[in-house]
């Protein structure tokens, strides 16, 4: 069986914390111009740097620049409309859904998952919040909770698996041959970034549209964005071409095509243009109506007002929050050194680490993937750190 794939610090948080006390919000206050010629450096990859390619798009001071870099494994050059397996940048866009039902009335934030999905959780849980879905402190286990970890063999070989919701939900509460796990801490207590909130999310927007999370994403999202190069792909494989390259090496160390494989119905592909109309669409009131949109920009605080605290140091490990919530409704918040706030998602697919992000006035806004051809995604991170920084200069 394949897990989700580990959840990887964010690269927009570590940009922020690689750089210490950097210039880079100040010189966003006032900027001279995107420096194309340092935005290709720091994606361009170089022998050893265990990446296949990259892609990405930034916009600044009025300028849009694109650029890609690879791929190193065959020497095809990688184009700047290349599709990419995006992760978890699927998750704003569940995100959007849920606060649309909302402010439609067909949905109550506040209610919860045991009202909506009567019997999905066991009995051992507390009253979950539609909330606490979306912003990490429901408390819920991890996809797969208490599996055995596969081996990078096994990975490989179970990539074209697809799961439904409902073998997700029912594989990790209700699994057989182990423990059932419990709750990893009571709802709105803490926070612990958790995928399989969004799982039982997408399941919960089914549940409430009677329709497939692929339409109501594509009807609500990508269609009004013109998204085109957007899509679900469902249990298709394929990826459109132009197409990244990513790699996975095998136990004996050879590099295996993971470009094709399966997923769940929460699985995307997509393009940096169309990601980064996504951010724009979020921030611009193309998605949203205020109300909602707060909710973007709304950490999760205790009944004391304070942030609630992150369950563990994976994330929200940088800035004066430090230890402290940073995730949001749908997207992660990174602290500027002027105490301004970038917003964006970061995602990771087997072969592939992508990332969107966007200043709330929009004055900065841009998307990237990387290709990897390692098991590790050390340089994948680097490169989004470099590119951000580059970004912001």
């Amino acid at each position: 069986m394949r897990r989700s794939a580990p959840l990887v610090l964010a690269a927009l948080t570590a940009a922020t914390a690689a750089c210490g006390p950097i210039a880079a919000a100040q010189a966003a206050q006032a900027p001279a111009g995107l420096d194309r010629r340092e935005l290709q450096e720091a994606i361009t990859v170089h022998p050893g740097d265990d990446v296949a390619g990259t892609v990405a798009q930034v916009y600044g001071s009025g300028q849009t620049w694109r650029g890609t870099s690879g791929d190193l494994v065959t020497g095809k050059r990688v184009k700047a409309r290349a599709h990419f397996r995006i992760g978890s940048i699927a998750k704003p866009m569940e995100a959007v859904v849920l606060l649309q039902l909302s402010a439609e009335g067909r949905v109550d934030l506040d209610g919860t998952v045991q009202h909506y999905l009567p019997g999905l959780l066991p009995d051992t849980f507390a009253p979950v919040t539609v909330r606490q879905l979306l912003n990490h402190t429901s408390g819920l286990p991890q996809d797969f909770e208490g599996a055995p970890a596969p081996s990078q063999d096994d990975v490989i070989d179970h990539r074209f698996d697809y799961f439904t919701f409902d073998q997700v939900i029912q594989q990790t509460l209700r699994p057989k041959g182990r423990p059932w796990p419990g709750p990893q801490f009571a709802p709105g207590t803490k926070q612990e970034y958790n995928s399989f909130g969004y799982r039982v999310a997408g399941k919960l927007i089914e549940d409430l549209t009677g329709h497939s999370l692929q339409r109501e994403i594509t009807a609500r999202i990508l269609d009004p964005l013109k998204m085109r190069e957007t899509s679900a792909p469902g249990r298709n494989t394929q990826v459109p071409r132009p197409c990244l390259p990513g790699y996975v090496p095998n136990g004996k160390g050879d590099l295996i095509d993971v470009n094709e494989q399966g997923g769940n119905p929460s699985s995307m592909i997509s393009t940096t243009a169309d990601l980064d109309r996504f951010i724009t669409g979020l921030f611009n009131g193309r998605l949203l109506r205020p109300a909602q949109a707060a909710e973007l920009r709304t950490l999760p605080r205790g009944a004391d007002g304070k942030l609630l605290p992150y369950a563990d140091g994976s994330n929200c490990n940088t800035g004066p929050d430090k230890g402290l919530a940073c995730h949001s409704v749908g997207l992660t918040s990174v602290p500027l050194p002027d105490g301004s706030v970038l917003w964006g998602k970061t995602g990771s697919d087997l072969g592939y680490k992508s990332g969107v992000f966007a200043s709330p006035d929009l004055n900065h806004h841009g998307a990237y993937a990387v290709g990897t051809a390692s098991s590790d995604g050390r340089t994948a991170n680097a490169i989004a750190n470099r590119l951000l920084l580059a970004a912001f200069k």
